[in-house]
């Protein structure tokens, strides 16, 4: 059983939690977590979510993305999302995320991030992923034109691309092959 806090619409902590699958009342939302990396050459990190998902199974996605879980934080939630899917550690703790989108029953944090990861770096969970690969921007629209990645729009792929050139701390947290600050 997988469990999230609850908040108001202003984002305060409700002091509830609430069971995955089950509807959210009115006026309660739940926290997620988008994760969009980055080659320096410009591809984003893509995975095909596997088939058996109840949402979205089959197509591709971003990075990697899910549920803040009950007693996590934003990044707390973000760091376990991407090991648990991709097998990748990052430290984000000194991040905030670029940007929240509001949607009907949450608040999604959208992180952005820039790191040179090769596909033999990623050790994916097979109930979650069942392919990776690299995108361009255009190569993005097009797989969302052909019923092929789930249909984000336009402008908000265009916006995460935008974003990675703006990032304070994109390449920051990650452990490993990662660029040290001077």
């Amino acid at each position: 059983m997988e469990l999230w806090d609850l908040y108001d619409k202003e984002r305060r902590p409700l002091g509830k939690t609430h069971e995955r699958g089950k509807p959210i009342a009115k006026g309660e939302y739940h926290l997620s977590v988008h994760i969009a990396i980055f080659t320096p050459d410009g591809k984003m990190l893509v995975q095909r979510r596997a088939p058996s998902k109840k949402h979205w199974g089959g197509l591709w996605d971003m990075s990697a993305a899910g549920s803040v879980l009950a007693g996590e934080n934003s990044a707390e939630g973000a760091a376990r999302e991407l090991f648990e899917e991709l097998g990748l550690v990052h430290d984000f703790s000194a991040m905030r995320p670029q940007f929240t989108i509001n949607y009907r029953v949450g608040f999604g944090d959208v992180y952005v991030i820039e790191r040179d990861v090769g596909l033999s770096e990623i050790r994916f969970q097979d109930e979650e992923v069942c392919e990776v690969g690299f995108m361009t921007h255009d190569e993005i629209i097009e797989s969302i034109k052909r019923g092929e990645f789930i249909p984000y729009y336009e402008s908000f792929i265009g916006f995460l691309f935008d974003r990675r050139h703006t990032a304070e701390t994109m390449r920051e947290g990650f452990t490993g092959n990662t660029a040290q600050k001077p």
